[in-house]
């Protein structure tokens, strides 16, 4: 019995997350299933996050014990096989047994996709959220600086458990233009961190647009790190345009 790592794909539109629930499907319990085809007998899947509805993931990380006794290029091969086309496995290794993608990730790295148009696209809001213009990017340039660093985070989401922190540290959080041509410029919002709380970066996301519009100062995301309220602010980015780029360990 061997301990292998997973980094998969998906197109979360279809599912009610990634953790599995009792009655919707999600996820991890189409893996699990696939696996189990496998022959694998464990409870449940080991996962570096939870990815909410709508939300999609190109490198997620799952890992599970398996008696597999042909290669890890077999193995990935064997799990796409039994897979429908929204999920993928990338690329399977061997680890070590005590290996968790949860506690021995140091960063995760999300994206959040934007495109500028004055009417909505359908063939782009799979995996963006339309805005209307006018919206100042370079306003929310300026306040996304402001996230960088160890910052009590709980005007901005809750954690996992009710008991956890709020305090997250951010490494960086940046905006940048994308132009395949001159009709939709997209804005993809990078961050990296430690670790997320539930619904994080589509609030940030959220403000960061209310500030590009000019409905919310361009001060409002550094005074609520100041001063962290109590509860997390209102709004949310449609989960859609949210993608786990990678995990790092």
């Amino acid at each position: 019995m061997e301990r292998y790592q997973v980094i998969i794909a998906y197109d979360g539109t279809q599912y009610k997350g990634f953790q599995r629930q009792t009655h919707s499907p999600t996820v991890q319990q189409v893996v699990e299933d696939a696996l189990r085809s496998l022959t694998w007998c464990g409870k449940s899947i080991l996962a570096a996050g939870r990815t909410d509805r709508g939300v999609h993931a190109a490198g997620q990380v799952i890992a599970f014990d398996l008696d597999w006794r042909h290669s890890e290029v077999a193995l990935r091969n064997a799990i796409n096989a039994e897979l429908p086309g929204d999920i993928a496995a990338l690329k399977v290794k061997q680890v070590n047994s005590d290996f968790h993608p949860r506690y021995d990730a140091v960063a995760r790295h999300y994206e959040y996709r934007l495109y500028c148009t004055e009417v909505r696209n359908p063939l782009l809001d799979r995996y963006g959220w339309g805005i209307t213009p006018p919206l100042d990017t370079d306003l929310m340039i300026m306040a996304a600086a402001s996230l960088q660093g160890t910052h009590n985070f709980s005007g901005f989401g809750t954690p996992v458990h009710e008991e956890g922190t709020t305090v997250r540290t951010i490494f960086s959080a940046a905006w940048r233009e994308e132009r395949s041509d001159d009709e939709y410029p997209f804005w993809i919002f990078d961050v990296w961190g430690n670790a997320f709380l539930y619904h994080m970066v589509r609030r940030i996301v959220s403000l960061l647009v209310s500030i590009g519009q000019e409905r919310q100062s361009v001060n409002m995301i550094q005074q609520l790190l100041v001063s962290p309220p109590k509860h997390p602010i209102q709004g949310l980015a449609p989960a859609r345009g949210l993608c786990l780029v990678d995990v790092h360990f």
